[in-house]
């Protein structure tokens, strides 16, 4: 992965977190009461949104796509973080003990960004930001029925992948759109 790369994906990162501790100052962690296909329909509902926006090109609420990006990437870190955590771990988990896990999240999906990027060789910098709206999407829709499939595969990876290619997909377009 290019320099220039890596220094985008930890700056959006780095103000995903920021917002994720905002909201968990504000909320808690009331997510933690979201069964995982509710996690993913979050996701899809935010996905959605940016793609009817990139087609009517109208916004009548006034939060901008940019947003919804970010949200995509908070949703896919608690996600992981879910499916990490014993059903029986306690519903509110302080800040200071959500961070590192944050990070982890983070640091795994850029590893696997990593090794991606190498072998596609950054071809996501060619793409328009409403080509990987439909990838997410589509990342959408495999993660749903898998979901429906109590999780299981017979040749896919799994949902945790997918919540990181989602992830990372949304990084990209946040680089797109902010004029790389």
């Amino acid at each position: 992965m290019s320099v220039q790369t890596e220094q985008q994906y930890n700056e959006i990162i780095f103000e995903c977190k920021e917002i994720f501790e905002k909201k968990t100052k504000d909320y808690g962690t009331a997510w933690r009461v979201l069964r995982l296909p509710s996690v993913t329909d979050q996701i899809f509902i935010k996905a959605r949104r940016i793609r009817s926006m990139q087609m009517k090109r109208d916004n009548k609420v006034g939060e901008d796509i940019q947003g919804e990006f970010m949200g995509i990437i908070n949703y896919c870190i608690i996600a992981i973080i879910q499916m990490q955590l014993p059903d029986s771990e306690k519903m509110e988990i302080p800040f200071i003990t959500l961070g590192p896990m944050y990070d982890k999240v983070a640091n795994d999906a850029m590893n696997l960004l990593t090794a991606k990027n190498h072998d596609y060789d950054e071809a996501w910098r060619a793409m328009r930001v409403h080509s990987m709206t439909d990838i997410i999407m589509m990342k959408l829709m495999r993660v749903k029925q898998i979901e429906d499939n109590a999780g299981k595969t017979l040749i896919s990876e799994g949902v945790d992948a997918n919540y990181q290619d989602i992830m990372n997909y949304a990084v990209f377009c946040l680089i797109k759109l902010k004029g790389e």
